[in-house]
């Protein structure tokens, strides 16, 4: 029951927050794990644990859906070298340098316990950066590489944890079988990904109700994330490949059900991530409690390792921009300033407090997992460093650095699809059969409709409201010729989801508006 209320009380103060961020300007999960913490020390708040084996399945299924939602297939065919540099290559790396210092700063915790402190350490959490670069005015490319980055990086740290706290428990040694452990996990979870997205597919032909069909959206990450975890696969990647799959199976005709399922998933979403911070910030409070004054004799060993962390990612993302290749224009991070922002969003969260908490107490003889109360402090000192500071101090060096925008660029991009899906709906209706059967005057105001299709979608602007009387034969005709031309538009932009160099965001919008047009087109102004 006090576990119920105190997930009661981080739900009432998410929605709290979120106002309280939203007027002072800095992302909401930053201030959520502040205030949390705050709130734990209060005497008045019993002492409540989640299992540390909860805490990844039941956060992070739905918070990686969601981010995965706004990316497609061709985005990954675009980024796919951010990929492999960043969410596999710079978290090896990084898990490395942190295993070398931490074991020659505390020889005794041993080299398979300092590679799974690296590893908890190592993976930027794709919630964070989402909810705190996604506030500020950074450049749409650098949000894209951080959203490539951060939905699958997790899946490497995960292995190299699991097979480095093995050998910890049972004294042996992390071999190089966690490669192919990896490889096999990756392409297993991407099968059971890509037999999911068909199965949810599927169910949505077969399922009439509306509501029920957005459900099932909720429960397929669970699901895959589950079955991939049993299975000896990744559970995250899984995740990731069922979200754009889905995506990729996106029908013209389901324009109701995907804004139902918007407004379904940015509150399961918001209110996810609120929660998921509000107990990163409480258990905060028992990684202190527990430790004591034996934190100060952790400072110099938690430090080099906080500094480790921040600074292998700025080498690394300094060597792709000074090595990276001759495509600059393209290329990302392309200047010293976009380095340092690429550095700053390099923030941890979830997954690095589930896996610290997670780290077994005691060995397979029963004695007590030498180091782990250092790596517990490491893993929260990081977790503070790297989120806290940067979330709060982010929105002032956008400001400071003044990147060039390319909003206009994406923009743009929007128009060129309205425009596409104007030409598509009026060349449809011009080919339709049904439009025969309407009066010339009728006729010709359905074309100079279709015709502003272009300015409709490429804006916020709604058509003026105009109130006029019509025979209901010749409405159900003007609306039937509407839908088979909107339905045309629809697939148009669909498909431009799927081509390279299209900004699956400017196409959510287009796409979104044209749902909005087609729904309400019973109801709406003629």
């Amino acid at each position: 029951m006090e576990f119920l209320i105190l997930l009661v009380g981080l739900l009432f103060g998410t929605v709290l927050v979120v106002g309280i961020g939203e007027r002072i300007r800095l992302p909401y999960p930053v201030l959520m794990l502040i205030f949390s913490a705050l709130f734990a020390f209060l005497p008045v708040l019993p002492e409540i644990h989640i299992d540390p084996e909860l805490i990844l399945p039941l956060f992070l299924p739905p918070l990686l859906y969601a981010a995965a939602q706004r990316s497609s297939w061709s985005v990954f065919r675009l980024r796919w070298r951010s990929l492999v540099l960043l969410a596999v290559a710079l978290v090896a790396v990084t898990v490395l340098v942190v295993a070398g210092i931490s074991w020659a700063l505390v020889p005794a915790i041993g080299l398979p316990a300092a590679i799974a402190l690296g590893a908890i350490v190592a993976p930027p959490d794709p919630v964070a950066v989402e909810a705190v670069a996604g506030k500020v005015n950074m450049p749409r490319r650098l949000v894209t590489v951080l959203q490539t980055e951060g939905l699958f990086n997790d899946a490497i740290a995960i292995v190299i944890f699991q097979a480095a706290v093995a050998a910890a428990v049972s004294g042996g040694d992390v071999g190089w079988d966690v490669v192919p452990k990896f490889l096999i996990g990756a392409a297993g979870a991407v099968a059971l990904g890509l037999a999911m997205g068909w199965l949810v597919g599927a169910l949505n032909r077969f399922v009439p109700n509306l509501v029920a069909r957005s459900a099932v959206t909720l429960v397929a990450p669970y699901a895959v994330y589950i079955l991939a975890e049993e299975v000896h696969f990744s559970g995250v990647v899984a995740v990731v490949v069922t979200a754009l799959e889905l995506g990729r199976r996106a029908r013209p005709q389901d324009s109701q059900e995907r804004l139902t399922r918007t407004a379904f998933w940015e509150v399961v979403e918001l209110l996810t991530t609120g929660v998921a911070f509000g107990l990163v910030g409480i258990e905060m409070r028992y990684v202190i409690e527990d430790e004591g004054s034996e934190i100060f004799t952790f400072i110099p060993g938690v430090a080099a390792v906080c500094a480790a962390v921040v600074l292998v990612r700025f080498l690394w993302m300094y060597g792709i921009y000074r090595f990276g290749g001759t495509e600059k224009r393209n290329a990302v991070p392309g200047s010293l300033k976009e380095v340092l922002v690429l550095t700053w969003c390099g923030m941890r969260g979830l997954a690095t407090l589930a896996l610290a908490l997670a780290l077994p107490a005691t060995n397979l003889a029963g004695e007590e997992l030498p180091g782990r109360n250092f790596m517990i402090v490491a893993a929260g000192s990081v977790l503070l460093v790297t989120l806290v500071l940067p979330g709060l101090t982010l929105p002032w060096l956008m400001r400071k650095l003044n990147l060039p925008s390319d909003h206009k660029a994406i923009e743009r991009q929007e128009r060129e699809l309205a425009r596409r899906a104007e030409r598509t709906a009026l060349e449809t209706m011009k080919r339709s059969t049904a439009a025969d059967a309407l009066p010339p005057e009728r006729r010709a105001a359905l074309a100079r409709r279709m015709s502003s299709l272009h300015s409709i979608l490429g804006a916020d602007a709604e058509d003026d409201p105009q109130k006029m009387l019509q025979l209901k034969a010749t409405l159900e005709v003007m609306d039937a010729v509407q839908r088979e031309a909107l339905a045309a538009a629809r697939k148009e932009v669909l498909a431009a989801r799927r081509q390279s160099g299209v900004d699956p965001e400017a196409v959510d919008r287009v796409l979104r508006r044209l749902d909005l047009r087609t729904v309400t087109l019973d109801h709406g102004p003629r």
